[in-house]
């Protein structure tokens, strides 16, 4: 049954998502790839190319409700079916309050709660098809504790950890399990964007990696191997759960 699974990955141009999507290839599962970008899905496949199953990259900005639900039906008649959906966009915001602007919030908001609610709601009807589903949604070690000048990024975290618990209870009658995952810094692309624009990149990394107890910060593969634990059947008896992969950074 696995190897005529088809999942969807948001954000699965790069970082967690492609990562995420690699491993789930790996398995012989049906991989769509969803992205604003078409140049990036065209990068993001050649690199996917040597696995075994089949990808193909499908635009879509999760931002806009009527794209989630069109780019959804696609992916159903291309592929035949839709078995799991990991919610890997996202974006990081770090500001103080005074200085985030109403057009911060709208952007935050809507890419990391916009973006993963709607794309659940329109999936759901494809994973009721099928004997089993799992939706994956990626929150962060913020959408459980408060970080410093992160209000805004933490209030979409938290949004999404929440929400991901209701609709776990929700859809629980249909087989269909709904779990998170938290976490913390993650050596992405955009990581490394953050890193070089500090005035002291050396030292803003040796800082961020000082936090975590395991005195380093997570690969995308490391994130990426519970993700595909929590949407494959060894985890068929987890739902609502929101599992943290940051080094032991919210157990301090």
């Amino acid at each position: 049954m696995s190897a005529s699974q088809v999942a969807v990955v948001t954000g699965g141009t790069s970082g967690i998502g492609l990562a995420a999507a690699a491993l789930l290839l790996a398995q012989g599962k049906k991989v769509a790839l969803l992205g604003r970008s078409s140049e990036k899905g065209k990068i993001a496949l050649h690199k996917l190319a040597a696995l075994p199953a089949a990808c193909a990259f499908f635009p879509c900005d999760v931002t806009a409700v009527n794209e989630c639900q069109l780019t959804l039906e696609k992916i159903h008649k291309e592929l035949g079916r839709i078995d799991i959906l990991i919610n890997s966009a996202g974006l990081y915001f770090e500001n103080p309050i005074a200085d985030t602007t109403p057009e911060d919030y709208t952007r935050i908001m809507d890419v990391n709660v916009k973006g993963t609610y709607f794309m659940c709601k329109y999936v759901i009807p494809y994973l009721r098809k099928q004997p089993s589903g799992a939706i994956v949604n990626i929150s962060s070690d913020a959408g459980l504790h408060g970080n410093n000048c992160c209000s805004l990024y933490c209030a979409a975290k938290g949004a999404v950890t929440i929400f991901t618990k209701a609709l776990a209870i929700e859809l629980s009658p249909y087989s269909i399990r709904v779990n998170c995952v938290c976490p913390g810094d993650v050596d992405t692309p955009s990581t490394q964007e953050q890193i070089q624009n500090q005035p002291q990149p050396e030292d803003y990394f040796r800082e961020m990696k000082s936090v975590y107890p395991l005195g380093r910060i997570a690969s995308a593969h490391e994130v990426a191997e519970v993700i595909c634990f929590l949407a494959s059947e060894q985890a068929s008896f987890v739902t609502g759960a929101a599992w943290t992969v940051d080094g032991g950074l919210t157990a301090c």
